[in-house]
């Protein structure tokens, strides 16, 4: 069956950066069809000439990549200086917030170093477990519990004390001390902007 019209098919194939063009001409009486070469030829060579995609903001130059990073730098060494004493950054910090007000109910403590109260109250029960602190209920409201830190608790403190500072120090040993005053200094000025209260720059990890 003989075909009713003449046309040209263009096959395109793309390996990486080569473009093959391949024709197959089916012609009739002798005709010779009218191929769109030049229709394909200019859009291939603006294709080609079309600036590859960068990356316009990279990794290394977003805060928010570098305070992810840092804070892991961070956990790392107190870590490594702590490990003899199985506490977390955040259980520190805890023991650390108590110690500060002697008593206080697990939603003040949740506020102090700025963390959700589910959360702070499941850290609280773990040190309850090693017995580094003691809760009760509260007078003024049976709901809330009091949390105190307990003489085992102050121990571990005093005992930690230099290996956590050696954790903080260590993580920003590569600045100059004027480096690190200011370094500080404009991070407790971004947690101030941002949570509308001093308190919240006062948690220590």
């Amino acid at each position: 069956m003989g075909l009713a019209t003449d046309y040209e098919v263009y096959f395109v194939f793309s390996y990486t950066k080569i473009r093959v063009i391949d024709s197959f001409k089916f012609m009739q009486a002798g005709r010779a069809p009218h191929a769109p070469r030049g229709h394909l030829r200019g859009h291939l060579m603006a294709e080609k000439r079309a600036p590859k995609a960068k990356d316009s903001w990279p990794l290394e130059q977003r805060p928010g990549y570098l305070i992810r990073r840092l804070h892991q730098i961070h956990v790392a060494l107190f870590q490594e200086k702590c490990a003899a004493f199985e506490i977390t950054p955040l259980q520190y910090s805890l023991l650390t917030a108590l110690a500060k007000r002697g008593t206080a109910d697990q939603t003040t403590l949740a506020a102090d170093i700025a963390l959700d109260r589910t959360t702070t109250t499941g850290a609280i029960k773990r040190l309850q477990s090693r017995r580094f602190v003691d809760r009760s209920v509260a007078h003024h409201d049976r709901r809330s519990q009091i949390c105190r830190l307990t003489s085992a608790g102050a121990a571990l403190l005093r005992k930690m004390e230099r290996a956590a500072q050696a954790a903080h120090s260590e993580t920003v040993a590569d600045l100059s001390k004027a480096d690190r005053r200011r370094f500080v200094a404009m991070m407790r000025k971004i947690v101030l902007a941002r949570s509308g209260s001093a308190r919240s720059v006062n948690g220590i990890d």
